[in-house]
């Protein structure tokens, strides 16, 4: 078992996760995906600052250089910034393991199951969720 995400909606997912009510096995399995998932956040945030450093004009420490209002960067050229910021946000994570197949199984199972009223990027995150379950061949009870 296998959960395919691009890393644009891994922290949505996390999010929507964290908002569920659960209980016993399913709160410690839902824990197990969580950690996962955060890891691949700091992997992102990571890369995120790689491209920053290398896109951005420097300061005389090296550090990539930040606009007056101290809220951005001063970006050597926009475009492809924004280009290869877009396609680190697309790439595709996977989430799989021997560890990792009856946690995700129960988390989909959870999901595909749920009676909650979901709304905005939880909405989108449950929505694409369950697509990638149900692709696995997991169906509600």
């Amino acid at each position: 078992m296998q959960l395919k995400l691009p890393n644009r909606m891994v922290t949505q997912a996390i999010n929507l996760l964290s908002n569920l009510s659960l209980k016993g096995r399913s709160s410690r399995h839902r824990s197990k995906v969580i950690k996962a998932l955060n890891e691949q956040v700091k992997e992102i945030v990571e890369q995120e600052h790689v491209l920053i450093k290398e896109h951005c004009y420097q300061d005389d420490k090296g550090n990539p250089k930040r606009t007056s209002d101290g809220k951005g960067y001063h970006v050597k050229d926009v475009e492809i910034f924004s280009k290869d910021m877009n396609e680190l946000h697309q790439e595709e994570y996977i989430l799989e393991g021997e560890n990792m197949t009856e946690p995700l199984k129960t988390i989909g199972h959870v999901l595909l199951n749920s009676e909650e009223e979901w709304k905005g990027q939880e909405a989108e995150a449950y929505d694409y969720l369950c697509e990638q379950f149900e692709e696995q061949g997991l169906s509600a009870d």
